[in-house]
């Protein structure tokens, strides 16, 4: 008994680290999908382009729909080259706050805050 109460913590830390990088490494994917999703739906050829707006309404609901989030934080979408013509590039970048699912406070004071960001560039059809 005395041993596992030793040990205790440090499985749990451990365990709950394990599900903390997971959800973080998710979260890191559904950004890098949702601006990949945002990027193509602004490069297709068709009348009219879409907008920056609607691009960003793309990307927003993509990250409602699969992002897994423990705060009250929204993904930040900045578009650039949005309405191009062909060959021009259309950029669009996603950035995220992560919130910590357990003991936040702990984890925000020894690695401060955690910033996932992905960014998708193509070109114009």
């Amino acid at each position: 008994m005395v041993e596992f109460a030793f040990v205790l913590p440090i499985l749990l830390l451990l365990l709950f680290g394990i599900i903390e990088f997971s959800i973080m490494l998710y979260d890191k994917a559904v950004l890098t999908n949702a601006s990949r999703e945002g990027a193509r739906a602004g490069i297709v050829a068709q009348t009219p382009r879409l907008t920056s707006g609607d691009i960003t309404t793309i990307v927003n609901n993509y990250c409602s729909s699969y992002l897994i989030t423990f705060t009250p934080n929204a993904p930040v979408t900045t578009v650039n080259g949005a309405g191009g013509a062909f060959p021009n590039p259309l950029t669009v970048t996603v950035t995220y706050d992560y919130g910590f699912l357990v003991l936040p406070n702990f984890a925000k004071s020894i690695t401060g805050p955690i910033h996932l960001s992905a960014t998708t560039v193509m070109r114009m059809e």
